[in-house]
């Protein structure tokens, strides 16, 4: 019932993830949500988020921010990282993960999502066919409607740990 919303992995922050890994594994294309999932909701970009986008950049990733703001909030975090975005994505609609891809110069095999929502980041990549990481927010003061989602959030990530033998 609640297949289509679990994550293909889900860890603790976007900074523990193995990139040198994935790397190594064939992927090649980075798409990341911004907001909780880089630094917390509507912080500029900081020095680990800007670390982390020059070691992607160098170990020969290409990078694309897809993210549902607006276009002042995007470019002004893509201005420290330097990476391809696209703002207002109307996630978790597939049309704009499979721009992202297009810009990338990258594919479904290829690619990787990585955003802390299971409603809007990992139910878009799933549907786009995208490999998607969840990861947990970085920081729980959050709009309400947000909020709002995290309580189905968690019912679904119950039965997702369940499945998944994670306790």
């Amino acid at each position: 019932m609640f297949r289509c919303f679990f994550p293909d992995e889900y860890v603790d922050s976007t900074y523990m993830i193995d990139f040198e890994k994935l790397y190594q594994e064939g992927y090649r294309g980075l798409i990341f949500d911004i907001d909780n999932t880089l630094v917390p909701h509507g912080a500029p970009a900081d020095t680990r988020a800007i670390a982390l986008f020059r070691r992607l950049k160098k170990l020969g990733f290409g990078c694309c921010l897809l993210s549902n703001n607006q276009k002042k909030r995007v470019a002004s975090f893509n201005d420290a990282v330097q990476v391809n975005y696209i703002e207002n994505a109307h996630k978790p609609s597939v049309r704009n993960y499979n721009r992202a891809m297009e810009i990338l110069g990258t594919n479904t095999e290829n690619t990787i999502f990585i955003g802390d929502q299971l409603f809007t980041d990992v139910y878009g990549a799933k549907r786009a066919g995208i490999r998607n990481i969840l990861v947990k927010p970085i920081d729980p003061k959050e709009e309400i409607q947000i909020v709002l989602k995290r309580y189905l959030e968690k019912i679904v990530l119950y039965f997702y740990e369940k499945e998944e033998g994670i306790s």
